[in-house]
């Protein structure tokens, strides 16, 4: 059976023992039904992993003893800083879950004139622990031991406008180049930009023109927000990171 996977949100570095925290213990106590002298694998965002064995387990906490630290790094050479405009429903849990997996280093909630999502300050704080959970059970399956950051929500223009040295780029089918037509990327990395369910406004494509954003094309076919998303990401991965 393969072994658990489990994100320890404190530093485990030269730690002999630590206890799981309460949603890991549930999960390992009551979920996997996990015995003590049965092996689990930490990780603490600090790229590496912490083989542990279970030695005490009670009603709600879980303590396991710490092997060396081992590092680890199963990160894309490729940083790829995706602001994607919230999609309705489980469509954005889904972008940033496989975001994770396919290598990206943070995500960015934007709001823009057309997005259909409509959520108060109280409720979008909710979403975004949401998500950075979403983001830290996907570094749990698919082996990464850097958790990406889930960014509080910006407005679209205020993103497009943050300085950095990234390359700037934004889905447009107008665009007459595709993404393995980039020249080299610049080592700080892509900063990739994937609007909403009913796209940009003339207003929102204008403002990225003038903050500098490559306008790409991905094929014929209009794509729907998440699968545009996750085309990208491969593309940029094939071409410029480690697929």
């Amino acid at each position: 059976m393969r072994i658990p996977r489990i994100y320890h949100p404190e530093s485990l570095t030269n730690q002999p023992y630590c206890q799981l925290s309460e949603e890991a213990a549930h999960h390992v106590g009551r979920v996997l039904r996990m015995q003590i002298g049965e092996r689990l694998e930490l990780f603490d965002g600090s790229n590496h992993i912490y083989p542990a064995v279970i030695n005490d387990i009670s009603k709600k906490q879980i303590s396991v003893s710490l092997e060396p630290a081992v590092f680890d790094d199963r990160e894309s050479p490729l940083i790829i800083h995706l602001g994607q405009v919230i999609s309705r429903g489980e469509r954005m849990e889904f972008t940033i879950q496989k975001s994770v997996e396919l290598g990206v280093k943070i995500i960015t909630p934007l709001w823009s004139e057309r997005c259909g999502v409509k959520l108060d300050a109280e409720r979008m704080e909710r979403k975004i622990q949401q998500w950075q959970k979403i983001a830290i059970a996907a570094c749990e399956q698919c082996g990464r031991n850097i958790v990406p950051e889930i960014r509080p929500l910006m407005k679209l223009q205020d993103w497009c406008a943050e300085n950095d040295d990234m390359l700037k780029l934004n889905l447009h089918p107008r665009a007459t180049q595709s993404i393995k037509q980039l020249a080299t990327l610049p080592k700080e990395g892509v900063r990739l930009l994937i609007g909403s369910e009913g796209g940009l406004s003339a207003q929102e494509i204008e403002h990225t023109v003038q903050q500098g954003f490559t306008e790409v094309l991905l094929g014929k076919r209009v794509l729907r927000t998440e699968t545009a998303s996750l085309v990208a990401i491969s593309a940029l991965q094939v071409c410029f990171g480690d697929l």
